[in-house]
């Protein structure tokens, strides 16, 4: 198989694309998951992130932003001592102002889902690269969302990191073309 050359060989990284990366998603829990974890990824390598999932389940009570939400002063700290995740107080906190926002967001009705969604018109934007250079860093799209985003409380929500968060799940299909993958992800 001749996968996106940006997963190596490591078996958690080779999984991870193969069964995951690009899927569409549309359970909150999940992406929410993705919002936190592409946050935590910002300025470190995302196999590191990968290796740290299980610790941040764990130490995020399963990444359920109900509980999330009600994180205090005690729950910082202990998430500070924690080797298990990246532990900087920024990106902790984004995390709970982040179940917060997404608590405030399905009060009003809505769904990250569809916010999601929205930026791409409904459906997968399919792109036809052929090498990694061709794939940008963030697109129209990941700056609506990142505004979008960050207007209703949301933080570590750059363009950057949207797009990221756009890509792992399913909302655009970045698997390079000589990718078995692109073709098994493409709706059309």
């Amino acid at each position: 198989m001749t996968r996106c050359p940006w997963c190596g060989d490591d078996p958690l990284y080779t999984a991870y694309h193969d069964t995951e990366w690009g899927v569409p998603c549309t359970d909150e829990r999940t992406l929410f998951e993705f919002l936190i974890l592409e946050g935590a990824q910002a300025g470190l390598s995302w196999i590191t992130i990968l290796r740290k999932r299980e610790n941040y389940r764990r130490a995020f009570d399963g990444f359920d932003a109900q509980k999330l939400a009600r994180y205090d002063e005690t729950d910082i700290a202990r998430l500070l001592a924690d080797p298990g995740i990246v532990r900087n107080r920024l990106k902790i906190g984004a995390a709970i102002a982040n179940a917060r926002a997404l608590l405030a967001l399905h009060a009003e009705g809505q769904s990250l889902d569809n916010l999601l969604w929205s930026v791409v018109g409904g459906q997968p934007q399919v792109n036809r690269f052929h090498t990694l250079d061709e794939i940008p860093a963030a697109t129209a799209a990941s700056h609506t969302l990142s505004k979008e985003l960050a207007r209703r409380g949301f933080k570590f929500v750059g363009p950057t990191i949207c797009y990221a968060l756009l890509q792992a799940t399913g909302r655009v299909n970045d698997h390079l073309l000589s990718c078995p993958r692109h073709k098994e992800l493409d709706p059309g």
